[in-house]
């Protein structure tokens, strides 16, 4: 399971989700799609995309098996439904929510492995980055 709001898809994403395919023998990938709300409070400003066409971007790209909207508040109620074996943070993922992960699943009695995966090019394929350049 990966998170993200995923505004635009990107390479830097592809290979986000092809590093956390290759955790598992056999991959099953859940992504989970920060709420607009979320990802503003988060980020400090609001996505550029609703959540409803980032949702449906991610469900229909061919490395994604299931695509699923993330809580408002929290997180842990929509990983218990997800039951994923594992959770996949990208490299430049933090705050919060990912500093207290690791406690907050075992608190929750949720054995679930948190990965950190490596960066790929970030100086070429990271959103804020390439959103700018979109504006030039």
């Amino acid at each position: 399971m990966v998170f993200g709001t995923f505004d635009m898809i990107h390479e830097g994403h592809e290979d986000f989700f092809r590093q956390a395919r290759l955790l598992a023998d056999e991959p099953y990938l859940i992504v989970s799609v920060a709420r607009d709300v979320s990802a503003e409070r988060v980020k400090g400003f609001p996505p550029r995309r609703a959540e409803g066409d980032r949702l449906a971007t991610i469900a229909g790209h061919p490395l994604i098996d299931q695509a699923m909207l993330g809580n408002e508040i929290g997180y842990l109620k929509h990983i218990a439904e997800a039951k994923p074996e594992i959770i996949a943070l990208g490299y430049d993922q933090g705050g919060e929510y990912v500093n207290n992960l690791e406690r907050d699943l075992r608190e929750a009695n949720l054995a679930i492995t948190v990965a950190r995966l490596k960066s790929h090019l970030p100086e070429l394929y990271k959103t804020s980055k390439l959103a700018l350049l979109r504006h030039i």
